[in-house]
């Protein structure tokens, strides 16, 4: 029989009168120091962040938190309706949709800037990488991540913004370049506005934080559940969740109602 693995955990441990994180007394060295982003980058990277670093990370954390009546929004609203005496089931509820269209898209992003730059301190012929990036997702005819938004035409103002911020604090490398890249090489072959969205942007900055792609969705997760929040507390002071309901039922049955 083989010897079980031990089961370990180094992110966090407590006694009686003690509770440590990342190496960090909670009480003495995180509580009233850091703020809700430095303490998601502590996690995510197992040490406290720059001031640079802070303000990058917090930047691109903040974008996430809210926009509008999205379908996550929605779903969340939804849920709690049916079930108010459970509010986390609602953020559960709009956080399930956080996928390739909506949010994580990011992640998407993120992956294909540090597959074709896994090295960034070596040297990058950005307009090849733009040109085999763009094709290969037109082969395919799939839209290429990071690009493009049907409501933010013709520039999605955050992207600039967040470019900004990241250069102004020593943050505009390579990811950031071949993202910009990549929409431009897109435009050409695509033929149509296609500019770096939110989400784009976002995954270029946590590439230059040297995040992996594979958890580059879950700030928009963190960011997000926060928006749902608020979104929950609107729908308990002014709910339209059955309005909603009402009007698209009304909507979708009025053909049969006709007949």
């Amino acid at each position: 029989m083989s010897k079980l693995k031990p089961i370990r955990t180094d992110i966090a441990w407590s006694t009686t009168d003690r509770i440590t994180v990342k190496g960090y007394d909670l009480c003495k060295d995180v509580l009233g120091t850091l703020s809700l982003g430095d303490m998601a980058f502590l996690e995510l990277t197992d040490r406290l962040p720059t001031t640079r670093e802070s303000v990058v990370f917090n930047a691109i954390a903040v974008t996430l938190v809210e926009h509008g009546l999205t379908p996550s929004a929605i779903a969340a609203r939804m849920t709690y309706t049916g079930a108010p005496e459970a509010m986390q089931a609602a953020v559960a509820a709009g956080l399930c949709g956080l996928g390739s269209v909506f949010v994580g898209s990011m992640e998407t992003a993120a992956r294909m800037l540090q597959e074709a730059i896994p090295d960034p301190a070596k040297k990058a012929d950005f307009d090849k990488l733009a040109s085999q990036i763009v094709e290969r997702f037109h082969s395919r005819k799939q839209a290429v991540p990071g690009i493009g938004h049907h409501l933010h035409k013709p520039v999605d103002p955050r992207a600039p913004r967040l470019f900004q911020i990241a250069a102004e604090n020593g943050f505009d490398g390579p990811y950031i370049k071949l993202m910009k890249r990549v929409a431009q090489e897109a435009e050409a072959v695509y033929g149509k506005s296609l500019p770096v969205n939110a989400t784009g942007a976002i995954g270029a900055i946590a590439s230059e934080l040297q995040l992996p792609w594979r958890i580059v969705r879950g700030i928009g997760v963190m960011a997000r559940a926060i928006g749902l929040v608020g979104h929950i507390l609107e729908e308990m002071r002014e709910p339209m969740a059955r309005e909603i309901k009402a009007r698209a039922e009304e909507e979708a049955t009025a053909h049969l109602r006709k007949a």
